[in-house]
């Protein structure tokens, strides 16, 4: 018996120490790593005594992920954007451009759009993270604002705002938020609160509450987090010089539809293997076009995937 007891206490023991995580996000010299992340939206616009509108959008981004060099606790890495993705449909009308293609096609009738895809291809970044693999700061910014406002100098303005340097310190974030520096027991939680200001657009206040699950049921080499957004979008008081619209009034919020998403992170690589959520908004929103004032109904669906690799995700190009 008092063999079977220290067995017990021992794989007790050696559990609890199994479970205990610091989500840190490692880096290795020179050693690159790529990432695909996808966006599925879904829209439903209902004008006060109109029809409905739907509209979907998808996009993908390629990323590659290139660790430069490290001093102590910090690292400086360079985040390039390999290839972009894009559809939108809006009432049956789609809009599409897919780097992958050597002649791009489908967008034929907005060839601004084309460009502004262009120029975001070999875009890159040099991240500096500190200590955990929290993003501290992000070089590159100025540069591609500029690429970016040469395809339509009309836009400028809104892009340096919906580009802040808060937004571009979540894109060059290939944790996805969950980089902490405090061990986490299972069952353990811990939340992130942040502002994504889009400029004349609005804003989102936002809160990740991520809780430690233990071992993935199928993938046992993987740690299990789930993630529970909770987002409110407010307009914004900027008069919207640039945009065909302004949003004037009105609110959107997570409903209780929306369901904690799944994170898989790596103890062995520091990386996060996998992230699915969805989040699902609703709401009415005051929109004026041009002097025409309107109060639409918004539902909108929206799903994000980030898959992690040491290969990249970019196909041949057709």
């Amino acid at each position: 018996m008092g063999i079977v007891f220290g067995l017990l206490i021992g794989l007790a023991t050696a559990a609890t120490a199994q479970e205990k995580q610091k989500f840190e996000i490692k880096f290795e010299k020179d050693k690159a790593f790529y990432q695909r992340l996808t966006t599925k939206v879904e829209q439903n616009l209902k004008v006060t005594g109109g029809s409905d509108v739907p509209l979907k959008h998808e996009q993908t981004f390629f990323f590659k992920w290139t660790p430069l060099s490290q001093d102590k606790d910090k690292w400086v890495v360079k985040q390039t954007i390999e290839g972009v993705k894009f559809k939108l449909d809006i009432a049956g009308q789609t809009i599409e451009y897919d780097s992958t293609e050597t002649n791009p096609s489908g967008a034929a009738g907005n060839p601004g759009l084309v460009e502004f895809f262009k120029n975001l291809i070999g875009a890159e970044f040099t991240v500096t993270f500190g200590p955990g693999g929290v993003v501290e700061k992000v070089d590159g910014r100025e540069e591609l604002l500029k690429k970016l406002s040469a395809v339509n100098p009309q836009m400028e303005a809104v892009l340096k705002k919906v580009l802040s340097e808060e937004a571009v310190k979540e894109m060059t974030d290939p944790g996805a938020g969950v980089a902490t520096t405090a061990e986490q027991a299972v069952n353990s939680s811990w939340e992130k609160k942040s502002t994504l200001s889009l400029g004349p657009i609005g804003s989102y206040e936002r809160t990740f509450n991520y809780t430690f699950k233990g071992k993935d049921a199928e993938k046992k080499e993987l740690d299990r987090v789930e993630v529970k957004p909770t987002l409110t979008y407010k307009p914004s008081n900027d008069a919207g010089d640039g945009l065909p619209f302004r949003i004037k009034g009105g609110t959107l919020a997570t409903t209780p539809e929306t369901k904690p998403g799944i994170l898989l992170y790596n103890p062995k690589t520091g990386r996060v293997e996998s992230v699915k959520f969805n989040v699902i908004l609703k709401g009415d929103i005051d929109v004026t076009i041009g002097t025409a004032e309107a109060k639409v109904a918004l539902y909108q669906d929206q799903k994000t995937e980030l898959d992690t690799a040491d290969t990249s995700f970019l196909p041949a190009k057709k």
